[in-house]
């Protein structure tokens, strides 16, 4: 993806005003769920679409502590363990309470997100409907990718605090080298003007 061409990131403020039109619309649970899988956990699209509920919940049956990526649901060898945001995790709570409604339903095989009429969607259906959300509150420039350059940009913030580095960031993300990690995180002047005087 070239630089120039990068879905926009998300302010905190925009982020909670997607969340909120999200949920005037049907099914405003299953949508909060999508938004934070992709600002709260990074994950793309496609991973949204082939996600499972065995890849989160415990022997228990329970949502777990982290969500178990699998290569098959993700981008080649990216499959990856993700420790699990706590807004994410309770609202993955309400959402499996209304899932395991349907008659259908298999914790063993039932993906997370699904339609009135199909047991599963498709990434470009997510895509979709970001676009859609996207265009409803009035964000410009902002994409599916949107919500996973906060997550990572986030990240790469607060990693250090919590006594991390940028290859833990890389690892959250899925990438295959830390270059690819560094073009999804958005920069940020203030910082660069402060810095220079603690160096």
């Amino acid at each position: 993806m070239a630089l120039g061409k990068q879905a926009k990131t998300l302010t905190k403020k925009q982020t909670d005003q997607l969340l909120w039109y999200v949920s005037t619309l049907r099914s405003p649970v299953r949508n909060q769920v999508i938004v934070m899988l992709s600002v709260k956990a990074g994950l793309r699209a496609k991973e949204i679409a082939g996600l499972t509920w065995s890849m989160i919940t415990d022997a228990d049956g329970d949502i777990g502590a982290s969500i178990h990526l699998t290569d098959k649901a993700s981008k080649g060898r990216s499959g990856r363990v993700i420790p699990m945001n706590a807004q994410l995790r309770q609202k993955l709570k309400e959402h499996l309470e209304t899932e395991q409604k349907r008659h259908n339903f298999d914790l063993a095989t039932s993906h997370v997100i699904t339609t009135e009429r199909a047991s599963k969607t498709s990434s470009q259906a997510i895509v979709n409907m970001f676009s859609s959300w996207f265009a409803g509150v009035g964000l410009v420039g902002c994409s599916s990718h949107s919500g996973r350059r906060t997550f990572i940009t986030n990240a790469a913030k607060k990693i250090s605090t919590v006594g991390g580095s940028l290859r833990d960031v890389q690892a959250l993300a899925g990438h295959s080298s830390l270059a690819v990690t560094q073009r999804y995180i958005e920069g940020d002047v203030d910082a660069r003007a402060k810095v220079v005087d603690l160096v």
